[in-house]
């Protein structure tokens, strides 16, 4: 009698794919993050007002233009402004409706192409560094953003009235301050294709304008009840998992100043004096952040410390 046997090799476990960057820390307090459903509808509206801007230029500059939306992120003003450019053209808009500020920037370059254009150029445009745009171009990139800007109106119109006229030109984004430097914006960046140029251009405005006008917009929660139950079961999961991580308490007496001079000549029996009654309870500290009072103590043969007063922090 003849067994056959048939030999397998091991199977080898996949390859785990290398990290290519480090994590970032993620501020609860602040997220920086959209519904997928709000994303999506705002994603919709501007690229709605992509297409009608790529037609407006074509009509006006009378040559092939296109507009594309690349992205559409949600960050901060001071996080938005550092991301551009050290001269660029930065157009201040007044939102009609809440007196907000909303900008559409561009190179100046593109600015000066466009106005080539506008008077039967060629499209060669000036990119000197530095160069800023006269009375006279102004007015005609006035001219030409009013009648794209208007297509805001357009796009947004199943949301909110963002009807936005043109303020002012300014060209360094570290001296404009449109909104507070904390305050969360959206920033939708465009590929601007004119004859053979292409540039990237963007349009900030205030988060809450739009996101609060999608709130207001929410009616009956569509759902399934499997996905109420599904989100329902895996808040419990988060929750959990949330209180199972370990964190590092420490417990600490008042801090004290000393000179580098005490701090270099330290040696073994030298004796630091501390500014901490002994009647006063020492600070029971997680990640930097004060939680509770406790006083000093022992549990058999080790050091324990008996909270006395728990600090009410809503961080």
């Amino acid at each position: 009698m003849t067994v056959n046997e048939s030999m397998h090799a091991p199977a080898r476990p996949a390859p785990r794919r290398a990290r290519t960057q480090e994590p970032e820390s993620y501020d609860f307090r602040r997220p920086m993050t959209m519904v997928r459903e709000h994303a999506r509808i705002l994603e919709m509206a501007f690229e709605t007002f992509a297409r009608q801007w790529g037609t407006q230029q074509t009509a006006r500059l009378r040559v092939m233009s296109q507009v594309t939306l690349d992205e559409l992120t949600l960050r901060t003003y001071d996080e938005y402004v550092r991301s551009l450019p050290p001269t660029t053209a930065m157009v201040l808009c007044t939102i009609e409706e809440t007196r907000q500020t909303a900008v559409m920037q561009f190179p100046v370059g593109t600015a000066m192409v466009w106005i080539d254009y506008l008077l039967g150029g060629s499209g060669r445009g000036d990119e000197r560094e530095g160069r800023e745009l006269t009375e006279i171009e102004l007015s005609l990139m006035r001219d030409l953003l009013r009648p794209a800007l208007g297509d805001l109106t357009y796009a947004f119109a199943g949301l909110l009235p963002l009807a936005v006229t043109v303020r002012t030109v300014q060209y360094n984004p570290q001296f404009v301050q449109a909104v507070g430097a904390s305050e969360s914006v959206l920033v939708a960046s465009f590929t601007v294709r004119s004859g053979d140029r292409e540039d990237t251009a963007t349009f900030m405005v205030p988060a809450e304008l739009l996101l609060s006008a999608l709130r207001s917009a929410e009616g009956t929660d569509s759902r399934s009840a499997d996905e109420r139950r599904t989100q329902a079961a895996a808040l419990i999961d988060l929750e959990a998992a949330v209180q199972r991580v370990p964190v590092e308490v420490s417990v600490r007496f008042s801090p004290v100043t000393v000179h580098p001079r005490e701090v270099i000549g330290l040696t073994v029996g030298d004796v630091l004096p501390l500014n901490h009654p002994s009647t006063k309870p020492l600070d029971v500290v997680v990640d930097g952040v004060v939680l509770a009072h406790a006083a000093a103590g022992n549990n058999g043969s080790r050091l324990a410390c008996m909270v006395v007063t728990v600090e009410e922090n809503p961080r």
